[in-house]
């Protein structure tokens, strides 16, 4: 394969993708935890500082660290949690967000992240491979039927059913879990249809998710990798441009 053409998100390079864009049926954007840094959370790894620094991340992201100790597991959530209601969706966020508005069923965003930035910026149909850490669910499945709502959980550290005693868990995907069901079979989808794919902020290091580039590209999609740092999926690209988020998707969206 040849060399990956590296660009510094100026000039020629960028007026020639938007002319791609501008003339794509189907655009997927595959995000990841760059994106939501630069509004302002942490990735999950450099979020285990301070108080939190001498934890195993299984232990605060698997169901038997949850069972071990609830309440450590509970209250490093509702910390993540209200930091991702702190934040606002960057320029990067927007951007997506308005040209979503502006072609409708155009484009199709896949996140590895579990906040709502995405949607808060306009998209709300985002397809979250791994789950949404302001979403409650039941630890066990409810054997109930009617099933318990959450909503009706007894207040705690976590939470828990006054029926049967089941712990409300925070909605993501933790070590060890499959992906919510449909999530990645819509995520293949968008890959293979799409004319070019967008992929933002991520290291290319989590799978499946970073099969999606290689999908992509062998549907016949052009790929574009957007990072100020090399990823494990650089060589899946047409075109690598060094910078963040909030630098270039504007400088490629806006206006379209």
């Amino acid at each position: 394969m040849p060399p990956t053409p590296e660009m510094s998100g100026h000039g020629a390079p960028i007026d020639e993708l938007r002319e791609r864009l501008r003339g794509a049926g189907s655009i997927c954007v595959l995000t990841g935890a760059g994106m939501s840094a630069e509004s302002g959370i942490a990735t999950f790894r450099d979020a285990l500082t301070g108080l939190w620094s001498r934890f195993d991340p299984a232990q605060l992201a698997s169901e038997e660290g949850f069972r071990a100790d609830p309440a450590l597991v509970w209250g490093w959530y509702a910390a993540r949690r209200d930091g991702v209601r702190r934040a606002a969706p960057n320029a990067g966020h927007v951007a997506l967000g308005a040209f979503a508005r502006r072609h409708p069923g155009r484009l199709t965003v896949v996140s590895q992240n579990v906040d709502d930035l995405h949607q808060r910026a306009g998209n709300a149909g985002t397809i979250r491979l791994h789950g949404d850490i302001l979403e409650d669910r039941w630890l066990e499945a409810c054997k109930r039927r009617p099933a318990c709502d959450t909503l009706t959980a007894t207040p705690g550290t976590p939470p828990r059913c006054a029926e049967c005693g089941n712990f409300v868990r925070p909605g993501v995907v933790w070590f060890g879990e499959m992906l919510p069901a449909g999530a990645l079979e819509a995520a293949d989808a968008a890959a293979e249809r799409c004319d070019v794919m967008l992929v933002v902020g991520t290291s290319g290091a989590v799978w499946p998710a970073a099969g999606l580039a290689g999908r992509a590209r062998r549907g016949g999609a052009h790929v574009v990798i957007v990072n100020p740092q090399p990823s494990e999926i650089d060589d899946e690209a047409h075109t690598v441009l060094r910078g963040t988020a909030a630098q270039l998707l504007p400088a490629l969206l806006d206006g379209l």
